[in-house]
């Protein structure tokens, strides 16, 4: 049995290893073509002198561009670790979430362009505001969660470093 389990971890790793390169190559890939596409909508704004709705469509894709760049880091540090690391994964959500807050943001400030305020724009613009709601505690949620993440990974490397010395308090301790 410790044969064909030997083979079967074998397999596995080297299944997961072949699926590591595959997905950097693809995000790679995506990174690449966003960026060309992200660099068009820079050129674009520029050329619209900062129109509102190609601001809009420029910062969707640059952040777009910095979520695909962050798994692709996921992906690199997991393919190194060999296992997953939260933190990451937590960035690219805060990304997302940002990057949701700024194109709410864009698209419900235009409602108060004249000619456009109307019972659609008060209901979008009620539901924006409930959305960035949720998204504000979402955002505040994850920067807690990373900080707290920092912070535990701190504790662990210090008392790593000091061994003796955390076993000399405890022993103290167990004698007092």
């Amino acid at each position: 049995m410790t044969r064909i389990g030997a083979l079967a971890n074998r397999v596995f790793v080297n299944v997961e290893l072949i699926a590591y390169i595959m997905l950097g190559l693809m995000l790679a890939l995506a990174a690449l073509l966003g960026m060309g596409s992200a660099g068009l909508s820079v050129w674009t704004a520029v050329e619209s002198h900062g129109d509102a709705d190609m601001l809009l469509i420029m910062i969707d894709r640059l952040l777009f561009v910095l979520m695909i760049i962050e798994i692709l880091h996921t992906v690199r540090v997991s393919f190194r670790l060999g296992s997953l690391v939260c933190e990451p994964f937590l960035v690219v959500g805060l990304i997302a979430s940002i990057r949701r807050v700024l194109v709410i943001t864009l698209n419900s400030s235009q409602v108060n362009s004249p000619g456009k305020w109307s019972p659609d724009a008060q209901a979008m613009l009620d539901h924006s505001m409930i959305e960035l709601s949720v998204l504000g505690a979402l955002i505040l949620v994850m920067v807690i969660s990373i900080v707290l993440l920092r912070r535990t990974e701190a504790a662990v490397k210090s008392v790593e470093k000091t061994p003796g010395q955390s076993s000399e308090k405890s022993g103290g301790n167990a004698a007092a």
